[in-house]
């Protein structure tokens, strides 16, 4: 809009300013206003970079960083985006926080998969049983190291674990919306995820 300004904080966090950002926030237990921002700018909680021409490209929410053993921040939006529109993949879950490296939850598409296993003369079994199945797994390694190409080495998927069911709504896993709830993921697949750290 005109008049906006933008900038980025030294976190990758995107900061806005002009006449029209809100001045902050009602409390009708103090003094009426709780400040929305500081020294005029207001914070918005997202992760994003401006490019050469001015463009501002949205990466991710602030909340959702990772920040790596080795002190590395990682988005993991761009991951799971650029994952979840391969065929084969429903979902994905990006993890790392506080851990040597990244690494990441899998889940597949049932209709993908089904095709897949058609086009490979795999026998109709139903997708948790090619968890292990060597060909799929390369086709997926193949569709992570594509998305390690989107960011650096420090912020790359190491290892991944291909899970045997959906995330789902039903065991609030995700949002109405299909937004990733990643407390109760990383709670219901804690095994997983420290499988992925073991040696």
């Amino acid at each position: 809009m005109p008049g906006t300004r933008v900038r980025i904080a030294s976190d990758g966090e995107i900061l806005l300013s002009g006449g029209q950002v809100f001045r902050g926030y009602w409390d009708p237990h103090g003094d009426g206003v709780i400040p929305a921002s500081q020294d005029g700018w207001f914070a918005t909680g997202d992760i994003g970079r401006l490019d050469d021409e001015g463009y501002l490209t949205i990466t991710g929410r602030k909340k959702e960083i990772l920040i790596t053993a080795g002190g590395k921040n990682v988005a993991p939006a761009p991951l799971e985006n650029w994952l979840r529109s391969h065929p084969l993949i429903a979902q994905c879950m990006v993890v790392g926080d506080r851990r040597p490296y990244v690494a990441a939850l899998i889940t597949l598409d049932p209709d993908g998969i089904t095709h897949w296993r058609q086009m490979n003369g795999k026998h109709p079994v139903p997708a948790e049983l090619l968890v292990n199945d060597e060909e799929l797994l390369a086709v997926l390694q193949r569709a992570v190291d594509e998305a390690n190409k989107l960011v650096s080495r420090p912020e790359s998927i190491r290892r991944f674990s291909v899970l045997p069911v959906a995330f789902t709504e039903a065991a609030e896993q995700l949002t109405p919306s299909m937004k990733l709830r990643r407390e109760v993921i990383m709670r219901d697949f804690a095994q997983d995820i420290e499988k992925l750290y073991a040696n």
